[in-house]
């Protein structure tokens, strides 16, 4: 196949772009870094008013923009969505599945419909919009040369557990649900890497380290001098340095990269 020029590869120009959790801390990041890219972005939350807020942020024309605020674990909201992008755009080429919202917690308060929640957002929810997009990721993996993409944001605790001399009673622990859905969902990604390939459509996982709110420096200073020294990198990572694995994984960049899951995390798992 023929390969464009080195950073025209990372374009995403013209592309669509679905992005869930658009609102969130890493969410906001990716958002303006995919309009700069050139993609048509499909932004998703549970929040209209903030998908709005956000909207009225970026620096694209309102024909590029699309607002479709739904649970990504209501199947039935995911379905419209779908449909309401197929009647607005007429193609989807990249998901992201960013979505995720969960509360800080600790082994013996952490309940069953907590697991149920995270499961839903991380595992079912996905495959389910995956599984509802799948005759437009057909038809972009028929158009793009590089294939359409499906990029899963799972995490290091997808493979590691969180270590408890590090959040103590900080209040900011790392609940046992969290990282065991993010383990379905990078098993999800190679499943589906395995069985859309024939298709042309890529499907990879990115487990970000330690990204929190920058505010915890302040806030919390003795938790975020521990976060620091578990890195190899000995600090916390700052979300921008998700934008290029994200766009390296959406775009032509990655034609032959598929079933991956790339750590970033400053090292975090190295060890």
């Amino acid at each position: 196949m023929m390969i464009a020029s080195p950073l025209d590869q990372f374009r995403l120009d013209n592309r669509v772009v679905l992005l869930t959790g658009a609102t969130g801390h890493i969410g906001i990041a990716l958002a303006h870094s995919l309009v700069q890219a050139g993609a048509r972005l499909v932004l998703n939350a549970r929040n209209l008013e903030r998908l709005k807020a956000l909207q009225q942020q970026l620096d694209t024309s309102v024909d590029n923009i699309m607002l479709t605020p739904f649970d990504v674990g209501d199947s039935e909201a995911a379905s419209r969505a779908i449909k309401d992008i197929e009647n607005s755009f007429g193609r989807l080429d990249v998901i992201i599945n960013n979505a995720y919202s969960g509360r800080a917690n600790v082994l013996e308060n952490s309940t069953e419909n907590d697991f149920d929640m995270a499961c839903r957002q991380n595992i079912s929810g996905p495959f389910m919009l995956i599984q509802k997009a799948l005759p437009l990721l057909k038809h972009a993996g028929e158009q793009n040369p590089g294939g359409a993409s499906i990029i899963n944001m799972a995490s290091m605790y997808g493979h590691v557990s969180p270590d408890p001399r590090i959040y103590g009673d900080s209040g900011s622990n790392n609940p046992p649900y969290y990282g065991a859905a993010k383990a379905g969902l990078i098993q999800l990604s190679r499943y589906l890497a395995a069985h859309l390939g024939p298709y042309n459509i890529r499907v990879n996982a990115i487990s970000p380290g330690p990204f929190p709110p920058m505010s915890v420096k302040d806030k919390q200073p003795g938790f975020y001098e521990l976060l620091c020294k578990k890195v190899p990198l000995e600090r916390i990572g700052v979300v921008d340095e998700l934008v290029g694995p994200v766009l390296f994984l959406a775009s032509d960049a990655s034609s032959y990269v598929s079933g991956i899951n790339l750590a970033v995390d400053g090292g975090w798992t190295c060890w």
